[in-house]
């Protein structure tokens, strides 16, 4: 069939009719599918991003930090860069912390010889990872009545524990042999679990000392230990700052992380550009998977994301009253480390229930890390607490998960501290300090110890109290107790005699039926 230029011309005129004519709003629609939801500027993003509900709703996460660092086993997670300092140690922000060779530049060069010979890269063929089993983790995690998992993809030595398409330094091709990351989300997800990743990577710029005797100055290494020079203070480089994007934009597209956990050195100035580009991506990208996902950061020393654009995060510190939007405490059960080392100090599972209580009284939700062996191994006194944590929360678990905060977070004598790395300030908590929760009908009020006299007047709930307005009481009982629990309340509190027996260890959750 052949066609003139008239049949032509006239199929063209019907065409632009036929759009014409067609629905506006279905045109629009078309539109908005091609425009991404989140443009790479704050104001778009504080535009359209809310925090997810679910998140909130959790409560309770677990930490995960790993690597090649766990061989030397000495320190903490920082020994790759402690190892290389030989004339003076200095942190993160280049301050002087000490003048003198640090302690693991004297053990390593004691214990594994001189860095020039054997190097931090020299401990990854020994990473073996020989007895991890990831569905063992999760089903330990499971136990501790965590709701999400989140291990370190990338830290600040460069090793990633995933396999990766941007280096060869990964725990797929080197050490383990195995995508280690890639398991852990297999078994976390088959079993229920919120599955996140966190990236460190961007301190690897300036984490390892260079010196011409060591072998971090080596260029055939500089895609493990970076590729600064010996200037400590020199600027982010702009081939860095793409090598970043292309290994976070990595892990995001092939793992598609329900929550994505940053370190403090994306606050830098040198990554002001690259924050509001990854959280657009990472935004962007739970909108094509169908589901709402978490972005966190620590907003070290300034608004690096500017609030309403991630969830807070606080290292080793938790906040001294009510942040109506959430936020998180990451803390480690280790008190000298996040990674496993010899010496390892654990906190007691007293001080873990009682900080889990407290910040989520407060609107937070805890991360709580573990420090597995090089083997794979969780330690038993770290399995212990988790294990004793989860006996607690089978107990209590309904003050805890899914529950908001109350119009004040609680009463006593004891002050918490404010801001990161400020949990060693702090002191533990007494009979006398309690936390509110509440969910639907019920106010939950939680002792963080037994009082002596088997006796507590909260005076929060007195009836002259002003957070006592309006509130009606219909029954009380402590949660894991049989007993029928004896109540007054009067004008100068809310009197209540606890059960004969402890129903628990660690806090006692009374909870409040209310009309």
């Amino acid at each position: 069939m052949k066609f003139s230029k008239f049949n032509l011309l006239t199929l063209f005129i019907i065409a632009i009719l036929n759009y014409s004519c067609t629905d506006k709003s279905s045109r629009k629609k078309l539109t908005e599918v091609q425009k991404p939801k989140f443009e790479a500027n704050w104001k778009s993003i504080i535009k359209n991003y809310k925090d997810p509900e679910w998140f909130n709703k959790t409560k309770f996460g677990i930490f995960i930090h790993w690597g090649a660092y766990t061989v030397p086993a000495f320190g903490s997670e920082w020994y790759p860069r402690q190892m290389y300092m030989d004339t003076a140690v200095f942190n993160a922000q280049l301050g002087l912390i000490k003048k003198g060779p640090s302690e693991d530049y004297l053990h390593h060069k004691k214990v594994w010889g001189d860095q020039k010979k054997f190097g931090y890269k020299d401990f990854i063929p020994m990473f073996k990872a020989e007895k991890f089993n990831a569905n063992e983790w999760i089903d330990l995690f499971k136990a501790a009545g965590a709701k999400y998992v989140i291990p370190v993809a990338d830290h600040h030595d460069g090793f990633a524990m995933y396999k990766s398409n941007t280096t060869r330094w990964n725990a797929y091709e080197m050490g383990p042999k195995r995508d280690v990351l890639g398991e852990l989300f297999k078994a976390g997800r088959e079993k229920g679990m919120i599955m996140g990743v966190s990236s460190h990577f961007a301190f690897n710029w300036s984490f390892y000392n260079k010196k011409d005797y060591f072998d971090t100055s080596d260029p055939v290494y500089a895609d493990l230990y970076s590729s600064k020079g010996k200037d400590l203070s020199e600027p982010v480089s702009e081939a860095f700052k793409q090598r970043w994007w292309e290994r976070t934009k990595d892990v995001i597209d092939h793992y598609q992380p329900d929550i994505l956990w940053f370190d403090f050195y994306l606050d830098i100035p040198g990554f002001a550009d690259m924050r509001p580009k990854v959280a657009a991506y990472y935004y962007n990208k739970g909108i094509e998977w169908g589901k709402e996902v978490v972005l966190q950061d620590k907003n070290y020393a300034h608004e690096a994301f500017p609030i309403g654009t991630a969830i807070y995060d606080l290292e080793r510190g938790k906040l001294p009253g009510i942040r109506k939007l959430p936020w998180q405490t990451d803390t480690s059960i280790g008190k000298n480390s996040w990674s496993y080392v010899t010496n390892w100090q654990s906190k007691t599972t007293n001080q873990l229930v009682d900080d889990l209580i407290d910040i989520v009284s407060k609107n937070g939700c805890l991360l709580l890390n573990v420090g597995p062996k090089s083997d794979g191994t969780i330690p038993i006194d770290q399995k212990k607490i988790l294990l004793q944590m989860g006996n607690w929360l089978t107990i209590n678990g309904t003050a805890i998960y899914d529950t908001k905060y109350w119009n004040t977070f609680g009463e006593g004598p004891t002050e918490v501290k404010k801001g990161h790395h400020s949990e060693g300030k702090n002191k533990d908590f007494s009979a006398k300090d309690i936390r509110f929760t509440h969910k639907g009908k019920n106010l939950y009020a939680i002792l963080l110890d037994w009082p002596k006299d088997g006796k507590v007047n909260i005076t929060t709930l007195a009836k002259s109290s002003k957070y006592a307005k309006n509130l009606n009481i219909k029954n009380i009982n402590v949660l894991g107790s049989k007993e029928i629990i004896k109540w007054q309340q009067t004008n100068k509190g809310l009197l209540i005699t606890m059960p004969t027996e402890k129903p628990c260890d660690y806090a006692y959750t009374i909870s409040i039926l209310l009309k």
